[in-house]
C-alpha cells in the first residue's frame, strides 16, 4: 500500500441506479477513485458490486446516476468505448470466448500480443501456447490470461472483479505483485475481493455496498476489517468454528462412505488413498494443478481412472459417467456455478431437475410433491428468490446456493464441494458452512476442496493435502491451520510428531 495523496478523483460515480424490473440491483451508489489508488469495492453477494462495475464498464446502462472520467461527465454505451475512456475490466467469469484459440481471441479485442506475452510470463504462466483453444485451458490460467489482456492495453482504471477467487496461492501472489507494480506507476485499481488479507495487504481505501447503496468508505489500517464487516452486513459476524470443539468424527461402525487406494490418472495422480468416512467433512487442500481437478473428476464419474481402486460403502464401483456416481448417492458442486446452472431457467427447475432425471418410464411428475420439495430447499438455503425467473439473475452467493439446494433436495448421501465459496461473501460463506455441517450430522458426507485455507478449520473434520498428484499429509482439524496447511501443500514434512504423512487414514 502506498499514501494517497489527496487530488481530483480519476472516476467519480455518484447515485448510480439500477433496476431489472421490480428489482433493484442498485439503489443508490458512489465510489470514488484517485490516480494511483487502489480502492476496494466491497459488499455482500447481491449488494450490487459486480452491477456497478458493469455500468462503469458499459456492459450495462444505468438507470440513473452520473459517471464522471477526469471531471468530465460520461456515459458508457458499450465495452469498447469504456475501453477508449480507459476503463477496463476482469470480470468474475473468463471472458476469453470458448471454441477461438487464444490468439484470436486477442485479435477480437485488438490486444497486442508482445506486452500480452510479458504480463503472461510474469503472472506465472510460462511457455503460452497462443494456438491453445481455450475451453482446453484451466480456469485459473484463463483468470490470468484475461488480466494479462486487461493490462496489455495500458488502462486509467483497472476493474479487478474476484481476481483472485479462482487462484491458488501461487499464483494470487504473482497478481498481487503486478498489482501493486502498476498501482506505484499512477494506474488506479478498483479491487473487488471477499479476502480481507489480500484488501489489507493491497488496498489504500474501501467503499462498501449493502442492498444496492453505498454505506460507507474507510481507510485500509490495521483492524479495519471488523468495521467493513459491520457495513457490510449491518451487525457483527465473529469468525468462529461452525461445528463443536474440535469437531472429530467419532468412530462408526461399518465401512467408510468413500474408500479411495491407490487411485491414479495418468501423470496427474499417483497412489492416492484416504477414506471419507459417514458424516464427515473432509477438506482437501492442494495449489492448482496437483491433480485435485482429477480426484474429483474420478468420483463425480467423469473422469475414467488408470489405476486404484474406489469403493462406496464397501463396495467396489467403476463409473463411466456421471449419472452413475449420481445413482450411487454422489454429487457434485463445482466452483464454476455456469457449469453447473440452467441459467435462463427458474429457481424451481434448477433445483428440480434430478427428480426429472431419476424418472424411469417418464411418467408424469408429481407437482405438488416437487414444489413442496423445492420450497424446503429454498427454505433451508435461504435462497434470495426475488428474480427467480431467471437463475443468472440472482447473485453469485445465491446462485451456488441453488447448486447446492439441488442435492440437498435430492438428498444426495454424498457431496463433493469444489471451491463452493469461490467469490462469495463472509455472510453467505457462514450459511454453507452450516448447512454442510448440518448435513454431516445427519449423516451426509462431505469432500471439501477450498482454496482458501482458513475454512478448513471453519467447517472440516481434516485435511488431506495433495502435492504432485499425492497424499503428502492428513491433519487433524486442530492442528490444521494456515501456516501447517501451506507448507503441506508445498511439499514440506510435517515434524514426525505431529502424526503420519500419508495413508487411508481413519478419523
Amino acid at each position: 500500500m502506498r499514501a494517497v495523496v489527496t487530488t481530483e478523483p480519476l472516476l467519480d460515480a455518484t447515485g448510480v441506479a439500477k433496476n431489472y424490473g421490480a428489482v433493484a440491483a442498485l439503489r443508490n451508489a458512489s465510489l470514488s477513485v484517485l490516480p494511483g489508488e487502489v480502492h476496494a469495492l466491497m459488499g455482500a453477494n447481491g449488494a450490487g458490486k459486480s452491477t456497478l462495475v458493469k455500468i462503469l464498464t458499459g456492459a450495462v446502462a444505468a438507470s440513473a446516476g452520473t459517471i464522471r472520467i477526469r471531471g468530465t461527465a460520461r456515459r458508457m454505451h458499450s465495452p469498447a468505448e469504456a475501453r477508449r475512456s480507459g476503463l477496463v475490466p476482469v470480470y468474475q467469469e473468463p471472458s476469453l470466448i470458448p471454441d477461438l484459440d487464444v490468439a484470436a481471441n486477442l485479435r477480437l479485442t485488438g490486444t497486442p500480443v508482445e506486452p500480452f506475452r510479458a504480463f503472461v510470463e510474469e503472472l506465472g504462466v510460462p511457455d503460452l501456447d497462443l494456438s491453445e483453444t481455450a475451453r482446453d485451458i484451466p480456469l485459473a490460467i484463463l483468470r490470468v490470461l484475461d488480466l494479462a489482456r486487461a493490462l496489455a492495453v495500458k488502462p486509467d482504471v483497472l476493474l479487478l472483479d474476484e481476481m483472485t477467487a479462482a487462484l491458488p496461492a501461487n499464483l494470487a501472489e504473482r497478481v498481487l505483485e503486478v498489482v501493486r507494480r502498476e498501482a506505484r506507476g499512477g494506474r488506479s485499481v478498483i479491487f473487488i475481493s471477499h479476502r480481507f488479507v489480500e484488501i489489507a495487504a493491497l488496498c489504500d481505501r474501501a467503499t462498501v455496498l449493502r442492498d444496492g447503496a453505498t454505506v460507507g468508505v474507510v481507510d485500509i489500517a490495521p483492524g479495519i476489517e471488523e468495521r467493513i464487516v459491520e457495513l457490510m452486513l449491518g451487525a457483527k459476524v465473529e469468525k468462529t468454528r461452525i461445528a463443536g470443539p474440535d469437531a472429530a468424527v467419532s468412530q462408526q461402525a461399518g465401512p467408510p462412505r468413500i474408500a479411495v487406494r491407490n487411485l491414479a490418472v495418468g501423470t496427474k495422480l499417483a497412489d492416492v488413498s484416504f477414506d471419507l468416512a459417514n458424516g464427515e467433512v473432509a477438506g482437501l487442500v492442494a495449489l492448482e494443478g496437483q491433480g485435485q481437478d482429477e480426484l474429483f473428476g474420478v468420483l463425480a464419474g467423469s473422469i475414467r481412472p488408470s489405476g486404484g481402486t474406489v469403493e462406496v460403502d464397501g463396495e467396489r464401483v467403476a463409473f463411466s459417467h456421471p449419472a452413475d456416481a449420481i445413482r450411487r448417492g454422489i454429487a457434485y458442486v463445482p466452483g464454476d456455478r455456469s457449469e453447473a446452472l440452467l441459467g435462463h431457467r427458474s429457481v424451481r427447475e434448477n433445483i428440480a431437475l434430478p427428480f426429472s432425471a431419476r424418472l424411469r418410464d417418464w411418467g408424469p411428475i408429481n407437482m405438488r410433491r416437487e414444489q413442496a420439495t423445492v420450497e424446503r430447499a429454498i427454505e433451508r438455503l435461504q435462497i434470495d428468490t426475488r428474480a427467480q425467473r431467471e437463475v443468472l439473475r440472482l447473485s453469485g452467493g445465491n446462485q451456488q446456493k441453488v447448486t447446492i439446494a439441488r442435492w440437498v433436495a435430492a438428498d444426495a448421501r454424498t457431496i463433493l464441494c469444489f471451491d463452493p465459496t469461490r467469490g462469495i461473501d463472509v455472510g453467505t460463506k457462514r450459511e454453507i458452512y452450516r448447512l454442510l455441517r448440518e448435513l454431516a450430522a445427519q449423516g451426509h458426507s462431505v469432500l471439501y476442496y477450498t482454496s482458501e485455507l482458513e475454512e478448513v478449520q471453519l467447517v472440516c473434520d481434516r485435511a488431506i493435502v495433495i502435492f504432485g498428484g499425492r497424499v503428502v499429509d492428513i491433519l487433524p482439524v486442530a492442528i490444521a491451520d494456515e501456516a501447517a496447511l501451506t507448507r503441506a501443500a508445498y511439499g514440506l514434512a510435517r515434524e514426525a510428531e505431529s502424526g503420519p504423512a500419508n495413508g487411508a487414514g481413519a478419523p
